[in-house]
């Protein structure tokens, strides 16, 4: 079951990408009763604020009234530009998308396809290091906004490059965009365990390491921890995404015609 829209006697939602709306309502029974747009709002500030709010506080504290008390305005206000909460975060959702650095088509000339997927890849990895709320809307909201669309097109276009059979080139970017999306998801969450618990990332490792040491049994898995570690914990999972990183490319290159691998 999707996202509900949470406003008594509306039809199911389906998406603000599939709902034809003026940017602002001009609704007979708000102007009756009195309700009028608030001055000064627009649905880009509203969705800016809401941007903020989300980054600060997350999906699961954001709420119209939180939004309003923000802006200053009263819900009902807000309600003007955008038709529910739901609609509101896939709005947000695509306007950070806008954040994403996209290599422009006179890039697109077939011969550097690999460095430009490492380029997506550690583009939408910041994305949903900086906006970790993004990680929890995907697959449950309808992602068909124009920086998606967007992002999707040109993420196309350079696998294209890579003359992968028709049939195989979904299916690439998947496993390249589904590594990234599990990645970042793991690192947010790992920041955000490392902040609840009052510790750095670093301090909050040691500790964890400390007590595995402890423990009888480790001594293989601690061994190649202590190969891997060196430098902070930014730093080895610097490593660890890039060698993972390059085992994908090198994953999709194997499914190229044979004459056109390297």
């Amino acid at each position: 079951m999707g996202p509900s829209d949470g406003r008594a006697g509306r039809p199911p939602r389906t998406s603000v990408w599939l709902e034809e709306r003026p940017a602002a309502r001009r609704s007979g029974s708000k102007e009756k009763s009195g309700d009028k747009p608030a001055e000064g709002l627009d649905r880009e500030k509203i969705i800016t604020t809401a941007v903020r709010l989300l980054d600060a506080e997350g999906i699961a504290k954001f709420s119209m009234r939180r939004l309003a008390g923000e802006l200053g305005v009263t819900a009902m206000s807000v309600y003007w530009y955008v038709d529910s909460k739901d609609d509101l975060l896939e709005l947000a959702m695509d306007a950070v998308e806008g954040e994403l650095a996209l290599p422009g088509a006179e890039e697109h000339d077939g011969s550097h396809w690999r460095e430009q997927l490492r380029r997506l890849a550690y583009e939408y990895r910041k994305l949903l290091n900086a906006h970790p709320w993004v990680s929890g809307m995907m697959g449950s909201y309808l992602n068909v906004g124009p920086h998606a669309m967007e992002f999707d097109d040109v993420s196309r276009r350079i696998m294209q490059q890579a003359d992968l059979p028709a049939q195989r080139l979904t299916g690439a970017l998947s496993a390249l965009f589904q590594f990234v999306y599990g990645f970042a998801t793991i690192e947010a969450s790992w920041r955000s365990r490392c902040g609840a618990a009052g510790l750095s990332a670093d301090e909050y490792f040691s500790t964890v390491y400390a007590k595995v040491r402890a423990r009888p049994g480790y001594e293989e898995p601690l061994r190649i921890l202590d190969q891997r570690r060196g430098g902070t914990v930014e730093e080895m999972r610097e490593r660890d995404f890039s060698v993972a990183l390059d085992c994908i490319i090198a994953g999709i290159d194997t499914l190229r015609p044979e004459g056109r691998r390297r």
